[in-house]
């Protein structure tokens, strides 16, 4: 138990400590964050696209500029399999559930950082030996050596009259932000994986039925051959042609068989299954209606919506808080301290009423030299900063760019739609043609083959039209942000 005398010089200390924090109460140090302002852009492309117009209505794919996508995203599709596949994702996905737990924790890490705004308390106990000097106690005697037992709460705070701890705080809160936009990424995209496998399953079986089908006619062709080699109307280099062209074409299924297995083991994955197990039954385009009216956000919308913005944002928030922190840390550290308790020389004697004693410190530390670290720091954060608010702009840039990418891929896909639709008939008509031809002797087989081949490559460009302009549909949405619960929350 201290005595009596050091109370006066204890009270003083005090009070020097209190004058000094009001000298310095209105000291708020570092930047404070101000969200950016979205790009002043009214559309994503220089020119009208054609599948802008109104008169693109109708039977083809139409862009609703200005429009919002509501709800789930991928419900444009209209199919109830997709809906299924991707809710089984959602459920399911390891790098989700990931996502999830990573979000909760930094979620924990903020709150843990924001006790620090609290004064903490604590219950400490403990037994020592001491032994005060008689200069000490002010008089001509001394005190023999002693052993107290102590029992008390403690209750310690930081004065933040800088507001480094606050800005810690809102450090911290910003990087729970960035874990929440990845989440909601991570979300987008496997959403985004379920749909495109499922597609690209749709797309690869389409492509396989058609080889398939060209195999036949192959085939048809070779007997056509073999029957004309017997009567003796063609030559051997005609049946060896045929036999070539089946060869030739047979090779196309292999690399179609492995891209279709790739595409359901990467599904498998998607929905949180061993690549052993069933998977939902395969779907095909005339199971999938195609979304024709397809909402695009403005641009002033997009950054609000996708997340790699919204991360970014929060990145630069953080990175303007660390300011505050590093300049924090130029300034004084003023600790408050009390404790209360009972001190006796023997346990028993700890709940006597004169065992009662207490102490309320209070200690400043003040940076006087660190060879320059502290504001070579400080520097440090004002770079990171400036890189991250460049970062944020860069993200900007290449979600607007992404985004009118998709919207003149679309309008493309239309038109190679088109031009392959006119390029199957007018190879299907060319290949009519040349068989009839044939039969009756007036071109030979190498102009059957020819004009196979073509509609061979003319009809599976055409598959591939629609493949592409499916995935193109789906590649925008994702670019558009889609519609996530967790941005919606």
């Amino acid at each position: 138990m201290l005595p009596r005398s050091l109370g006066p010089p204890l009270r003083i200390a005090r009070r020097a400590a209190l004058v000094l924090v009001a000298a310095l109460a209105a000291c708020r140090v570092g930047p404070n964050f101000t969200p950016p302002q979205p790009p002043a852009a009214a559309r994503y492309t220089s020119d009208t696209l054609p599948i802008e117009h109104p008169a693109a209505r109708g039977g083809t794919q139409h862009i609703a500029l200005g429009e919002q996508i509501e709800g789930d995203w991928w419900a444009l599709f209209g199919s109830q399999a997709i809906d299924g596949i991707v809710k089984e994702a959602l459920t399911h996905n390891r790098t989700l559930e990931a996502s999830a737990a990573t979000l909760a924790q930094a979620q924990e890490l903020a709150l843990a950082q924001a006790g620090l705004r609290y004064p903490q308390v604590a219950l400490t106990a403990g037994v020592g030996r001491q032994k005060y000097g008689a200069e000490f106690l002010g008089g001509n005697f001394s005190v023999p050596p002693f052993t107290y037992f102590a029992v008390g709460p403690t209750v310690s705070y930081t004065l933040d009259y800088t507001g480094g701890i606050a800005r810690s705080i809102e450090q911290q809160f910003a990087q729970a932000e960035v874990a929440r936009q990845q989440l909601n990424a991570a979300y987008l995209t496997v959403s985004g994986q379920a749909v495109l496998q499922t597609l690209t399953i749709a797309s690869t079986r389409a492509q396989i039925a058609t080889v398939e089908s060209i195999l036949a006619q192959d085939r048809d062709n070779l007997r056509l051959v073999n029957t004309a080699f017997e009567n003796g109307s063609v030559a051997r280099t005609d049946v060896v042609g045929a036999e070539s062209q089946i060869a030739s074409d047979s090779a196309l299924l292999p690399p179609l068989r492995q891209d279709l297995a790739r595409a359901h083991h990467a599904l498998s994955l998607i929905l949180g299954r061993l690549p052993e197990k069933a998977l939902p039954a395969d779907l095909d385009f005339a199971q999938i209606p195609l979304p024709l009216e397809v909402p695009v956000s403005l641009p002033s919308e997009l950054a609000h919506r996708r997340p790699d913005i919204l991360a970014a944002e929060a990145r630069l928030h953080a990175a303007t808080s660390a300011v505050g922190i590093a300049e924090s840390n130029l300034y004084p550290k003023i600790q408050l301290t009390a404790t209360i308790g009972q001190q006796a020389p023997t346990p028993g004697r700890l709940l006597d009423g004169s065992a009662t004693a207490w102490s309320a410190l209070s200690g400043l530390t003040m940076p006087l030299f660190d060879g320059g670290t502290l504001r070579a720091q400080k520097r440090a954060a004002v770079d990171a900063m400036r890189a991250s608010a460049a970062s944020y702009q860069q993200t900007v840039l290449e979600a607007f760019g992404q985004v009118a990418d998709l919207l003149e891929a679309l309008s493309h896909d239309a038109e190679q739609l088109d031009a392959q639709d006119q390029a199957q008939k007018a190879a299907e008509a060319n290949l009519t043609l040349t068989r009839a031809a044939y039969r009756e002797g007036n071109v030979g087989i190498l102009r059957v083959l020819d004009a196979e081949r073509s509609y061979q490559q003319a009809r599976l460009g055409y598959v591939r039209a629609i493949a592409q302009r499916y995935l193109d549909t789906v590649q925008l949405f994702l670019a558009l942000g889609g519609a996530p619960p967790h941005a919606r929350a």
